[in-house]
C-alpha cells in the first residue's frame, strides 16, 4: 500500500515543537534460532526528545506489521487503534520526553525500507535499507522528516556468518546462546532519518584506507558473495581516494564521518544512495561482463556524486524537500568537476553536455516542468521530483553560476556555508548568502532568473560578413524562455568561431567570453575577425540554453561534423542537431543520415552510444513510419554492420555498435548474423560473447521470432543468477505473441508481490519497436487500470508502471485523445503529472513525424 504522506506544513509544526536528542534502536533480524528471519523483524526504539511546550501533542511515524507496545515517559500509550498512515499519537508531552516503541516491521521486496533478497546462486539472504524520502519509519519508530536531525545508536541481532554495516564503526559484538551475533554500533553523528543505514548479509568485503594531512579514513567495499569474482575493488578504491583528495582540497572541510563504506546491493531502485558513511549502489555497477569505458566513467560519476553528498546533503541537510535540488544539483556538478580534474575522465564535461544537459532539455520542455526551486507541498510531490530539473538543469545552472562568480569564489562560498551550517539544516537563502559573502556579488537577481522560473532560452548568432570574409557585425540573439513566462536571462557565454586549420580539420580560431543580457547583445570583439565555417554561441557549454546554428554553421555540421577535432564542440553540434530534430526543425531521417555519416570518427564512446540511441529514437518515434520500415531501419542496421566490421577488433566502439544492432529492428540477414555470433558458428573477430552479451543477442532473436521459450530456458540454465533471472523475464516479455504480452502485462500490473527489479524487466520487454501491432489494445487498458495501481501501490512500485507502460508506442492522435479524456477526471496530482508527460511525448512525436513526411 502507499506510504503515509506528510505535508510541509505538518512537518514545520512538528519541527517547531520538537528537538530530538537521540535514538536507541534494537533490531532482531533472526528467526529466533540464529538463522535469518523471513517476513518480519522485531524493532524496539527508544527516542528522547524535548517539547517547546509542555502539554502539547504530536505523533511518531511507524509503518509496521504489528505494534506490540508504546510507552511515553513511563506511561502506556494506547496503540489498539494504530494504523500506518497515522503513526502513533502522543499526547500530554513533557518538556523532556522518552518514548519506547516495540513493533514487528516488514521486510520489503520493493527497494523501500529494509529490503530482503535471497540469492538464487547460494540461497544467501541479503538485507539493505533505502529510506529516502521518508521510509525510515519502515524500520524504526521515528520523526521521519529531514529537519529533525538526531544521533542514533543501533544494536542488531543477526546470523553469525553475516556482515553487518551501518553509518558508524562497530563498538562491540557478542555471540548469543542461539548462535546469532549481537552487534552494537557507536553512536552516529547528527543525521536526518533518511540517511540512517543498515546493510546485512553474507557480503564479500574489501578493506583499504585513505590518508592525507587532514585524517585517515577507513574504506570498505561490499557486494554479494556470488558477485565477488567480478568486483574490481582496486579501481574503485583508486577513484574513491581521488575523490577524497579533490574534495578535501576544494571544500576546506575534512570528511566528517568516521569511515566510508560503499555497498553494492541487489534489486536497488536507483543508482546509489548517500547514506552517511555507508553508501549503497546498484549492484549492476559490479560489471560481470565486458562494458565500454563509458560505463566505468558513469560509475565513477555516481561514486563521486554520492561522496559529494557527504558534505552537501549529509553534513548540511536541506530543511525540507523544496531544496532537494540543492542536494542533487550540487552533487552532480561537483562529481563532474572532480572527474575532469582528479580522475582519468578528463572529458567528463563532454559527457555532461551529452547526457545531463539532454535530460534537462527534455524535462524542461514538458508541460510538467517546474522551477528548480520547486514548491514541494508534501511527500507525494517530492517522489516524482527526482527528475531532470532537480539533477541536470540544477547542475547546469550551478555551472553557469560558477562561470559568473568564478570557481574560486564559489568554492570559498562553500567553505563559509559548511562552516556556518555543519550538522544542521539549511535553505537556498543560506547558500546564496554564503556565496554572496565570498564573492561580494548580489545574487538575488540570479536566483529570481534561474531558480524561480521555467523553460529554456534559445541563443543564436546574428551576423554579417564582408567581402574579405570578416564579420562586419555580430550579435547574440536571445528568445524568451519557454515553456514559461518568456523571461530573458543573463547568460555567461563563450562565443567560439571555428575554421579549417590547413589540414582539413575544423578547429577553434576565436573565443570571446561575455554576458548575454536582453534580446540582443552585441559582440564587438568579433567585428573584423575572420568568419570561419562554424559559430557556437554557447561554446564550452557554459550556460543552460538551446543553442541554434546559423545556416552556414548548420551546413558545416551536416557536411563536416566528423572534422571537428575537439570532443566538446563536436558534442554541442550533435546536441544542437538532436534538439532541432525533437523540435521538428530537422527531419528525423536527416538526423539519422547525419549520424550514419559522422559517427565513424567520433572518439568518445559515450557520445557514440548516445547518438546511436538517439538515431533509434528518431526511427522509432519521430520518422514517418512507412519510410522508417522500408528505408530507415534497413539503412541504419546496414551501416551498423559496416561499422561493426570496420571497428578495431575487441574495441569499445565495436561493442557499442554490436549492442546498438541488438536493440534495432532487424531483417532476416541481420538476424542470421546475430545468430552466428551467439552460437559461435560465425564469430566476429575480437568480440567476446560473454554472459550479458549473450542475453542481448538472444533478446534480439526472441523479439523477431527467431528464438523462443526453449532458448530462453537454456540460457537461464547457463546463467541461473539473479541477473540471469531478470534477463529471462525480459526475454519472455519480448516474445512476439499476444499471449506473451498479456502475460507480461498481467504480472507487471497485478502481481503486487513481484520484486521491483523483476517488474522492471517485464516492462522493458513489453514494448519493442518491431512489435507495435501487438499492443494496440493496451492503450485503453492502461487508462482503465492506472488509477487503481497508483492507489494500491507505493510510489516506488507505481511509478514504473505509470511511466513504463504509458502507451508511448502508439504515436497517434487517438492516444492524445485518450490521455485528454483521462486527464479531465479527478486523479492524484503526481499521477496526473506522469500521464501528462507521456501525452507530451506523443504530441512531440506526431509533430516530428508530420515534419519528416513533408516533401
Amino acid at each position: 500500500m502507499p506510504a503515509p504522506n506528510l505535508t510541509r506544513d505538518q512537518a514545520k509544526l512538528r519541527a517547531d515543537l520538537l528537538d530530538v536528542t537521540g535514538y536507541d534502536i534494537e533490531l532482531d533480524l533472526t528467526d529466533g534460532h540464529g538463522g535469518p528471519g523471513e517476513k518480519t523483524f522485531a524493532s524496539t526504539t527508544t527516542v528522547r526528545f524535548s517539547s517547546a511546550r509542555a502539554g502539547e501533542k504530536t505523533w511518531v511515524d511507524l509503518v509496521a506489521d504489528r505494534v506490540h507496545s508504546a510507552t511515553l515517559n513511563g506511561a502506556d500509550v494506547d496503540v489498539s487503534a494504530y494504523v500506518e498512515d497515522k503513526g502513533i499519537a502522543l499526547a500530554g508531552l513533557a518538556e523532556a520526553n522518552e518514548l519506547t516503541v516495540s513493533a514487528d516491521c516488514r521486510y520489503m521486496n520493493t527497494g523501500e525500507g529494509l529490503h530482503r533478497f535471497v540469492d538464487p546462486v547460494d540461497d544467501g539472504v541479503y538485507l539493505y535499507t533505502q529510506f529516502e524520502t521518508a521510509d525510515a519509519k519502515r524500520m524504526f519508530a521515528c520523526f521521519d522528516q529531514p529537519d529533525l536531525k538526531s544521533v542514533y545508536r543501533l544494536t542488531v541481532l543477526a546470523p553469525k556468518d553475516w556482515k553487518v554495516v551501518s553509518n558508524t564503526m562497530v563498538e562491540s559484538t557478542e555471540e548469543t546462546p542461539e548462535g546469532a551475533v549481537r552487534t552494537v554500533f557507536k553512536q552516529s553523528e547528527r543525521l536526518s532519518t533518511y540517511l540512517v543505514a543498515l546493510v546485512a548479509g553474507p557480503y564479500a568485503e574489501w578493506r583499504d584506507e585513505y590518508a592525507d594531512e587532514h585524517r585517515t579514513i577507513p574504506l570498505g567495499i561490499y557486494c554479494r558473495a556470488s558477485l565477488a569474482e567480478h568486483m574490481d575493488a582496486d579501481r574503485l578504491f583508486t577513484e574513491t581516494k581521488q575523490g577524497f583528495g579533490f574534495y578535501h582540497r576544494k571544500f576546506g572541510t575534512p570528511y566528517p564521518f568516521s569511515k566510508y563504506d560503499q555497498l553494492f546491493v541487489p534489486e536497488f531502485n536507483a543508482g546509489a544512495m548517500e547514506n552517511a558513511g555507508a553508501v549503497t549502489f546498484l549492484e549492476d555497477y559490479v560489471f560481470r561482463s565486458r562494458v565500454t569505458r563509458y560505463a566505468y566513467e558513469r560509475r565513477a560519476e555516481t561514486l563521486l556524486h554520492e561522496m559529494a553528498h557527504m558534505w552537501f546533503g549529509d553534513l548540511v541537510t536541506m530543511r525540507w524537500w523544496d531544496d532537494l535540488w540543492l542536494n542533487e544539483s550540487f552533487a552532480t556538478f561537483a562529481s563532474v568537476l572532480a572527474q575532469a580534474e582528479a580522475t582519468e575522465y578528463k572529458n567528463a564535461w563532454t559527457s555532461f553536455a551529452n547526457i545531463e544537459k539532454s535530460w534537462a532539455y527534455r524535462q524542461d520542455q514538458l508541460p510538467s516542468t517546474h522551477p528548480i526551486a520547486a514548491d514541494i507541498v508534501d511527500l507525494h510531490a517530492v517522489e516524482v521530483n527526482f527528475d531532470g530539473i532537480t539533477y541536470a538543469k540544477g547542475a547546469s545552472v550551478l555551472k553557469q553560476l560558477v562561470s559568473y562568480v568564478g570557481l574560486d569564489h564559489f568554492l570559498d562560498g562553500l567553505k563559509v556555508y559548511f562552516g556556518k551550517h555543519a550538522w544542521g539544516n539549511a535553505t537556498l537563502a543560506d547558500l546564496l548568502g554564503a556565496l554572496e559573502e565570498a564573492s561580494g556579488r548580489d545574487l538575488s537577481w540570479w536566483s529570481a532568473q534561474w531558480l524561480e522560473t521555467t523553460g529554456l532560452n534559445s541563443l543564436s548568432p546574428r551576423y554579417e560578413v564582408g567581402a574579405d570574409g570578416t564579420f562586419t557585425s555580430f550579435a547574440v540573439m536571445q528568445s524568451g524562455a519557454k515553456p514559461g513566462a518568456g523571461e530573458l536571462r543573463t547568460h555567461r557565454v563563450a562565443v567560439g568561431v571555428y575554421d579549417e586549420d590547413g589540414s582539413g580539420k575544423i578547429v577553434r580560431t576565436q573565443r570571446v567570453e561575455l554576458d548575454v543580457d536582453g534580446e540582443r547583445t552585441e559582440v564587438p570583439d568579433l567585428v573584423g575577425r575572420p568568419a570561419g565555417k562554424l559559430v557556437l554561441v554557447n561554446d564550452d557549454d557554459l550556460t543552460y540554453c538551446t543553442m541554434r546554428l546559423d545556416p552556414a554553421s548548420l551546413t558545416t555540421l551536416i557536411d563536416r561534423v566528423a572534422d571537428i577535432t575537439e570532443s566538446l564542440p563536436r558534442t554541442l553540434c550533435w546536441s544542437a542537431a538532436w534538439e532541432m530534430t525533437r523540435e521538428a526543425e530537422l527531419k528525423a531521417r536527416d538526423f539519422v543520415t547525419l549520424v550514419q555519416r559522422g559517427i565513424h570518427t567520433e572518439s568518445e564512446v559515450g557520445v557514440v552510444q548516445r547518438l546511436l540511441l538517439q538515431a533509434q529514437t528518431a526511427l522509432n518515434s519521430y520518422a514517418e513510419q512507412d519510410w522508417a520500415a522500408s528505408t530507415g531501419w534497413p539503412a541504419f542496421t546496414g551501416r551498423l554492420l559496416e561499422l561493426v566490421r570496420g571497428a578495431e577488433p575487441g574495441s569499445d566502439h565495436q561493442l557499442a555498435f554490436v549492442n546498438s544492432l541488438a536493440g534495432s529492428v532487424l531483417d532476416s540477414s541481420s538476424l542470421a548474423i546475430v545468430a552466428g555470433w551467439l552460437d559461435g558458428s560465425a564469430p566476429l573477430e575480437g568480440l567476446t560473447v560473454d554472459t550479458d552479451l549473450r542475453w542481448r543477442l538472444l533478446h534480439a532473436l526472441v523479439a523477431h521470432g527467431k528464438a523462443a521459450t526453449a532458448e530462453i530456458d537454456a540460457e537461464l540454465a547457463r546463467d541461473n543468477t539473479a541477473t540471469g533471472r531478470r534477463q529471462a523475464e525480459r526475454g519472455r516479455a519480448l516474445r512476439p505473441s499476444a499471449e506473451a504480452k498479456a502475460d507480461a502485462w498481467q504480472r507487471a500490473v497485478y502481481d503486487d508481490e513481484l520484486p521491483n527489479a523483476v517488474s522492471d524487466s517485464l516492462i522493458s520487454g513489453f514494448s519493442h519497436p518491431g512489435q507495435k501491432s501487438l499492443l494496440g489494445s493496451y492503450v485503453a487498458k492502461y487508462f482503465e487500470v492506472i488509477d487503481e495501481v497508483w492507489q494500491r501501490r507505493s510510489s516506488e512500485r507505481a511509478q514504473p508502471i505509470a511511466i513504463g507502460l504509458y502507451p508511448s508506442w502508439a504515436v497517434a492522435p487517438e492516444t492524445v485523445t485518450a490521455s485528454d479524456e483521462w486527464l479531465t477526471g479527478d486523479h492524484p496530482q503526481a499521477l496526473r503529472r506522469l500521464v501528462s508527460e507521456g501525452r507530451a511525448g506523443i504530441v512531440r512525436a506526431l509533430a516530428a513525424r508530420d515534419f519528416d513526411a513533408q516533401a
